[in-house]
């Protein structure tokens, strides 16, 4: 279910991933490599463990808006609906609303086809258009 990647792209992703993966072994917590590395692990279809680093940012971060929706993200990818629904209506909570971006976030599909996502976020942005 992994994305396609060119062969250059697929090397430099690995490269990326091997990097930041021993810099972690280095210092665990080091919040912007642990968010590239989610983000390297996603572009490669490696959703399980994009959705580990996911789940350890929000323990660093538990109000970040950003944060919250790339957990949000992580749980669709792995078809987790009821997580993704609570995690981005929480993401909203802290500030999250690009609403523009979410319509467009193809890590979101499994969640927008969800019909509570759906009411909630007809519902959000009506209101965040005032």
């Amino acid at each position: 279910m992994g994305k396609k990647l060119y062969i250059d792209e697929e090397f430099d992703v690995n490269f990326e991933i091997n990097f930041f993966e021993g810099l972690l072994n280095k210092k665990p917590d080091f919040i912007e490599v642990l968010a590239a590395l989610g983000d390297a692990y996603t572009r490669v279809g490696d959703y399980e463990k994009g959705l580990e680093i996911d789940e350890r940012l929000v323990q660093l971060k538990p109000k970040d808006p950003v944060v919250l929706y790339n957990l949000t993200c992580s749980y669709s990818l792995v078809n987790e609906v009821d997580k993704a629904f609570r995690m981005i209506k929480k993401a909203i909570k802290y500030g999250y609303c690009d609403f523009e971006y979410m319509k467009r976030d193809r890590d979101l599909l499994n969640l927008k086809r969800d019909k509570r996502f759906q009411k909630y976020f007809e519902r959000v942005q009506k209101r965040n258009i005032k």
